[in-house]
């Protein structure tokens, strides 16, 4: 495993973000399901949306690489020859099981690599039941590997859980247009991640579907089906969010450029953060820029990120700089990503010094009294490497944090902005 050597440091400059995990994804499966040729400008390419393209190929979809990606599928999906390895990508083995139903014929096998089979997809599975797909986890906990029958969809309606992943609720509203009649999706209990089901109704009504919201209920009709678009990926408040975070925490002064407030971002939640903490920040919405600057010392507070729980390690390192405690509540759904990743912040911020407690929806942070030098393992989880990296900048002494190439999954180049951002970070081959 390739390690960094990360020391204290103070961020200052400008940077561009990548573009965005959720939207590139969104693009190339809705482009493989639309007919005609499908444009996607400025895509994310990172290990989890290569993912993405490799497997709209074995559906059948024509991918041309270049200035920009075209997208189109010459005739119906195909039933791909081999079993579907979706690698590391969460997003990619749920949204690609819902489309799997849409074959003609045979069977399809989804699975991906350690982590992605301790992910669970049982509520899933349950609903597409319900809308007449044939459909099993070839374990009984409901983990992958996953297998599904092709021959169409049936549609009516399905009932499914909120309260884990609203990647269920984006695979089956995606998917429901190519059924044989039209869907009614209803929502049990509380909804996690809200906005990222905002982006993939939004791109649905871009590529020319339509989904009804009536209360906790999504309606779609079969007469909607997707037609080619022309798409531009916004940058990705997601990793946007660590650059600012890392002005915000060492006293520096960090500027981003080229994001898009239009389009619904979850993690455009930590411009809120960080305004709630005591950070200096100036948004630019005509200019697509925000500025972050601050003393280097944050105040704490209690967050509630339900709806972004990608945030949470980027806050969970915020709140090493933080004078009162942290508490950060609403995501017991962040167990199920790359890792469970509250407990693997629990075990590794005490490293540094820090006092964590951890509990079911979340944690309580004390930053630390005495800073300690120390090796920090990412789980090979990108977040938890981007979020050790800001200890690292904001530490004394600075630390080692293990896991380099996990960054590769949303941010590959962050090594390199972080640099020019003149954070002291080293890279150190294992």
């Amino acid at each position: 495993m390739v390690k960094a050597e990360v020391r204290p440091s103070i961020l200052n400059g400008t940077a561009n973000p990548p573009p965005s995990k959720t939207y590139t994804h969104r693009a190339f499966v809705l482009g493989l399901l639309a007919d005609g040729i499908t444009k996607v400008r400025n895509p994310l390419l990172g290990r989890d949306t290569l993912a993405t393209i490799r497997v709209c190929r074995a559906f059948g979809a024509e991918i041309a690489e270049g200035a920009q990606f075209t997208v189109s599928r010459p005739g119906p999906l195909v039933t791909p020859s081999d079993v579907v390895n979706v690698d590391n990508s969460g997003t990619t083995i749920r949204i690609m099981t819902s489309i799997a139903s849409l074959v003609k014929t045979g069977f399809v096998v989804l699975t991906g690599d350690s982590s992605i089979r301790t992910r669970p997809m049982g509520a899933l599975l349950d609903a597409l039941h319900q809308l007449g797909v044939e459909c099993w986890a070839a374990r009984l906990d409901g983990l992958p590997p996953i297998i599904v029958k092709g021959g169409g969809m049936k549609g009516g309606e399905a009932k499914t859980r909120g309260d884990v992943s609203s990647q269920y609720i984006s695979s089956l509203l995606i998917s429901c247009p190519y059924a044989k009649q039209s869907s009614s999706i209803h929502i049990e209990g509380q909804l996690v991640s809200a906005p990222y089901l905002d982006a993939t109704i939004r791109m649905i009504g871009l590529f020319g579907g339509k989904v009804e919201t009536e209360g906790s209920t999504y309606h779609v009709s079969i007469n909607r089906r997707y037609k080619a678009a022309d798409f531009a990926v916004p940058a990705d408040f997601s990793s946007a969010s660590f650059v600012l975070a890392g002005a915000a925490m060492t006293g520096g002064h960090v500027q981003i450029a080229n994001m898009n407030f239009d389009l619904p971002q979850a993690d455009m939640a930590i411009i809120d953060i960080l305004q709630r903490m005591g950070a200096m920040v100036r948004i630019d919405k005509d200019n697509g820029r925000v500025e972050v600057s601050s003393s280097g010392e944050l105040e704490g507070g209690e967050f509630n990120l339900r709806n972004s729980p990608d945030l949470l390690p980027v806050l969970a390192a915020l709140a090493l700089k933080s004078k009162g405690s942290v508490t950060i509540r609403g995501v017991a759904h962040a167990r199920f990503k790359e890792t469970d990743r509250l407990k693997v912040l629990a075990i590794e911020l005490p490293k540094v010094g820090a006092e964590v407690r951890e509990l079911e929806d979340g944690l309580i942070i004390k930053a630390p009294k005495s800073w300690k030098t120390c090796t920090f393992d990412s789980h090979d989880d990108h977040r938890m490497f981007m979020a050790f990296s800001l200890a690292g900048v904001a530490s004394r002494e600075g630390v080692l944090v293990e896991g380099v190439e996990s960054v590769d999954v949303s941010y590959p180049n962050f090594v390199d902005d972080m640099k020019a951002l003149s954070a002291r970070l080293e890279v150190i081959q294992a």
